[in-house]
């Protein structure tokens, strides 16, 4: 594999605030701990030490050991599970919602940075172990998020109406579409493997949490990665006392909300929050489905269902089932570092931007808040593609402009004619100009109507320059069907390559190959997007 690296802010497909957190800029600095690097992580593994009791450990590993006593766990897997008994062990997390086949290959990325900040770590602090863990996100409710993935074409999508938390979701439903998919797979050489994937997860599980445990596992297991289901009851009764505070308080929306005006303040104005959050940021799960707890003036009540409870009953509920109690995305975070001896978070752009909301929740609570680390970002192309760039002399920002803006710069550039009209609009401006200082000697109310004429006419330049443009892209036509297909390869509907497809369609042109060579050429430190030809 040959790769390439370009920085966020060149591709233009990243936000700002995300451009000035890897830039550390001072405005962002109050919202986060540490900036996520080699040497800070030693004073987030002091402060981790001081916070992590011994027991929310051994809680933590009996409920690990017990999600994998059905399982038969790769070497490095078992290995690792008894390592995280010792207190000089530690965790690096990712996050994500249960999407069906991984969903998009971002997915995959974020898995990738974890296991490979783990070997980084290790390699700088040899006397301490570092366990790559991904958080499942069972509890999740966006049932549309999850229910389709991209292969080829096509859209492979679960068709079902359901409510509640998605990780309970049986699978009866769901073996039509997956029918579908391996009729589209082919006789490719390397689809034996991806049968195998779906025969060993979705075909044999019993819900999608199960499914996606084992599908995780059988990808990743080899590398140690630790699969977490947190909806386990021994897991909720760590985070008991924040519910129940939670429930009494409403700490959380007063801390976020705070933190909110503050990044506006001392940020920027126009910030626009990721996450808002809620008086009450729980949800109540019952076999029916996934409420909202809603305050009342006698206790509790659940949005959407019809149930009531008194303060006295719902905190003897919480005390007896804290697994009822599912926190929402503005507790989530803080469900995570309670319960692991955790030192970064890895995730993308707009989890980081949400993460940023978050500090001063943390600080309530006194829970040390993660390094936040940016997940690589990944355009992965063949050497066809590559020589097919070359040929039409593409530059690495060039290929991250949209379709359209990319086509009209190209046909300018290879146009035989100047299709540039600005020399026309200078020269109507110095007309304009003197005709200006002739009235403003003689009747000052003709400027009124000297200005609206000026922009009447260079409306119209504007217009003959995108006719002539149209009609020189007509002429050029094989140039831009040519620009206009190879852009799409790399950006399918013109977003990152990362955010549409999934994996398989990589797999199949790489084989087994594929998350070996990306485990050895991926860099989680490298904040760059990285692009890579196989």
């Amino acid at each position: 594999m040959r790769k390439q690296h370009i920085s966020l802010k060149d591709t233009g497909r990243f936000s700002q605030l995300i451009c000035d957190y890897l830039i550390e800029k001072k405005s962002l600095k109050e919202f986060y701990g540490h900036y996520p690097n080699l040497e800070n992580t030693r004073i987030q593994m002091e402060l981790k030490k001081d916070h992590y009791s011994k027991q929310s450990r051994i809680v933590l590993v009996k409920a690990l050991n017990s999600q994998y006593a059905k399982m038969t766990p790769e070497k490095a897997v078992i290995k690792n599970l008894k390592l995280l008994a010792n207190e000089n062990t530690f965790t690096v997390t990712t996050g994500h919602q249960l999407c069906l086949m991984t969903g998009p290959l971002y997915f995959i990325y974020k898995i990738i940075s974890t296991i490979n900040l783990c070997k980084k770590l290790k390699l700088k602090y040899p006397k301490s172990e570092f366990i790559p863990v991904y958080w499942m996100a069972s509890e999740d409710h966006d049932f549309e998020e999850i229910n389709s993935f991209n292969f080829q074409d096509k859209k492979i999508q679960w068709k079902r109406n359901s409510a509640g938390a998605v990780g309970d979701f049986p699978l009866n439903d769901l073996q039509e579409a997956l029918d579908i998919f391996e009729t589209n797979l082919g006789n490719h050489p390397e689809v034996s493997f991806i049968k195998e994937l779906l025969e060993k997860s979705y075909r044999k599980a019993v819900n999608l949490s199960e499914a996606t445990f084992k599908l995780v596992d059988q990808l990743f297991g080899s590398y140690g990665l630790i699969v977490l289901e947190p909806n386990q009851k021994v897991l909720k009764s760590l985070f008991s006392p924040i519910i129940k505070d939670e429930l009494t308080n409403a700490s959380s929306f007063k801390s976020v909300t705070e933190q909110i005006n503050l990044i506006k303040t001392n940020y920027n104005k126009k910030y626009t929050p990721q996450v808002n959050p809620r008086e009450i940021n729980l949800f109540y799960l019952t076999p029916q489905g996934r409420y909202r707890i809603k305050k009342t003036k006698n206790g509790f009540s659940l949005i959407g269902a019809e149930l009531n409870f008194t303060k006295d009953t719902f905190f003897k509920i919480l005390k007896k089932y804290p697994e009822r109690f599912s926190p929402n995305v503005i507790l989530r975070p803080l469900y995570q570092e309670i319960i692991l001896p955790n030192l970064h978070y890895i995730g993308g752009g707009g989890e980081i931007a949400y993460w940023l909301q978050l500090k001063k929740n943390f600080d309530r609570y006194g829970v040390p808040f993660p390094l936040l680390l940016l997940r690589n970002s990944v355009l992965i192309y063949s050497n066809k593609l590559r020589k097919k760039i070359d040929k039409l002399n593409l530059t690495l920002s060039d290929l991250f402009l949209k379709r359209e803006v990319l086509v009209n710069k190209k046909i300018k550039q290879i146009s035989s004619i100047d299709l540039d009209l600005k020399f026309l609009k200078i020269q109507l401006e110095k007309q304009f100009n003197h005709l200006q200082s002739l009235v403003s000697q003689t009747d000052k109310s003709f400027e009124g109507a000297v200005s609206a004429q000026l922009k009447k006419q260079t409306r119209g330049i504007d217009y003959l320059e995108k006719r002539l443009l149209k009609a020189q892209k007509n002429t050029l036509s094989d140039q831009v069907q040519r620009l206009s297909m190879l852009h799409s390869q790399l950006f399918p509907d013109d977003h990152l390559q990362e955010r549409t497809l999934n994996f398989v369609s990589i797999y199949l042109e790489i084989g087994e190959q594929m998350i070996p060579s990306l485990i050895e050429n991926l860099d989680p430190l490298n904040p760059d997007f990285t692009l890579i030809e196989y």
